[in-house]
C-alpha cells in the first residue's frame, strides 16, 4: 500500500515538472550530440535549428489549444499551402506589396479556413477528426487550383518578401523574433486572461463548461480561428523561408506539430497542457531533426528515433494521466 502511494506520489510529481525533464533531456541529449560532432553547439548551427524550428513553434502553439478543446484539426498544412500560395500569387502580381501586407493576407486566410472548420466543428456538430480531415483535402485541393499546377520560385517573388525570413529583429533572426512575440502572447493569453482558462474549462469537461455559463461554441471557434491564423502567418512565413510556393508544401506537416504537443504534455483527451511544455517538444523535435544527419544517421533511422521517442512519450502520458484520474476518484470516495 505504501508502495503504491509512494509510486503513485512520483508519479504526479514527474508530471508537474515534466518541462524540467524536457529540458534535462534535451540538455544530455545536445551533450551527447556534442561529444559526437562538435559543431552541433556553434552558434551558426544553433541559429539554423531555431530558424529552421520557428514555424513549427508557432503552429504547435495553435494546435495546443485545440487539443485543449477535445479537439484536433489535420487541416493546418493544407491552410499553411493554400495561404502561402495565393499570397505567393499576389506577389507574383504586385510585387511592390508591402511585407507587412502579405504577412497580414495570410493571416487572414488562414482565418477564414478555421472559422469555416470551427462552424464546422461547433454549429453542426461534426467530429473535428473528420470535419478537419475533409477541409485538408479541400484545401489542399483549391492550393493547387490556385496554382494551375506550376510553382512560384524565387525569381517570382520580390525581395523584400524573401528577406522577411533572412532579415534581422534586435539582433535575432525574424523568423524567431515572430516565434518569440507569438509563444509570449499566448502564454500571457493562456495563463492569466478569462478567456485561457475557459479554454481548459472546456476541454476539462464541456458538460460543466456549458452549466457554469461558458459559450462553449464561441470557445471553439475561437480556437479554431487562431489556429488557422497561426497556420496562414505560417503559410507565409514557410514561402518566404524557402523563396518557393507549391501545391504539396508541408504535407503531412500536421503530424509533426501534433507530435511537438504529445511530447511537450498535452493530452488529446482535453483539458490538460502547457505552452512551455509544447515549446521545448518543439525545439526537441528540431534538434532531432538537425542533429540526426549531423552524427550520420540514415534517415529510415531517423524516422524511427523520432517515432519512438513520440510513442514512449504517449505511454507516459497515458500512464501519468490514468494514475492522476485515478487518485482524484479516490480522494472524491473518501
Amino acid at each position: 500500500m505504501i508502495e503504491n502511494k509512494a509510486k503513485e506520489g512520483l508519479l504526479l510529481k514527474v508530471a508537474k515538472h515534466r518541462e524540467f525533464g524536457l529540458i534535462v533531456f534535451i540538455i544530455l541529449l545536445s551533450i551527447i550530440i556534442q561529444a559526437i560532432n562538435s559543431s552541433f553547439l556553434t552558434f551558426s548551427n544553433l541559429n539554423d535549428l531555431l530558424t529552421n524550428t520557428s514555424i513549427l513553434i508557432i503552429l504547435s502553439i495553435g494546435m495546443l489549444m485545440v487539443l485543449l478543446t477535445r479537439g484536433i484539426d489535420l487541416s493546418i498544412a493544407a491552410t499553411l499551402a493554400l495561404s502561402g500560395m495565393i499570397t505567393a500569387q499576389v506577389l507574383k502580381v504586385f510585387p511592390d506589396t508591402h511585407p507587412i501586407i502579405a504577412i497580414l493576407l495570410g493571416i487572414g486566410i488562414g482565418i477564414i479556413c478555421g472559422l469555416i472548420l470551427g462552424i464546422l466543428v461547433s454549429k453542426i456538430g461534426i467530429l473535428p477528426i473528420i470535419a478537419s480531415l475533409g477541409l485538408m483535402y479541400v484545401y489542399r485541393g483549391l492550393t493547387f487550383m490556385v496554382a494551375k499546377g506550376e510553382w512560384v520560385n524565387a525569381h517570382q517573388m520580390p525581395a523584400s518578401f524573401k528577406a522577411i525570413a533572412t532579415s534581422k529583429i534586435l539582433g535575432i533572426n525574424t523568423l524567431i523574433f515572430i516565434a518569440i512575440i507569438i509563444f509570449l502572447f499566448f502564454w500571457y493569453f493562456m495563463t492569466y486572461t478569462i478567456t485561457g482558462r475557459r479554454i481548459y474549462a472546456v476541454g476539462s469537461n464541456p458538460e460543466s463548461a456549458i452549466i457554469s455559463g461558458i459559450k462553449v461554441d464561441r470557445i471553439l471557434i475561437l480556437v479554431y480561428c487562431m489556429m488557422g491564423g497561426l497556420a496562414g502567418l505560417s503559410g507565409v512565413l514557410w514561402v518566404s523561408q524557402y523563396a518557393s510556393a507549391q501545391g504539396n508544401t508541408a504535407s503531412g506537416y500536421e503530424l509533426t506539430v501534433i507530435a511537438a504537443c504529445i511530447l511537450g504534455g498535452v493530452s488529446i483527451n482535453g483539458g490538460i497542457g502547457k505552452i512551455t511544455g509544447v515549446i521545448l517538444g518543439a525545439i526537441l523535435l528540431g534538434i532531432l531533426n538537425n542533429a540526426l544527419p549531423l552524427i550520420h544517421v540514415s534517415p529510415f533511422w531517423q524516422m524511427a528515433i523520432e517515432g519512438g521517442i513520440i510513442l514512449f512519450a504517449v505511454i507516459f502520458n497515458v500512464i501519468v494521466n490514468r494514475r492522476y484520474e485515478e487518485n482524484q476518484l479516490l480522494r472524491r470516495v473518501i
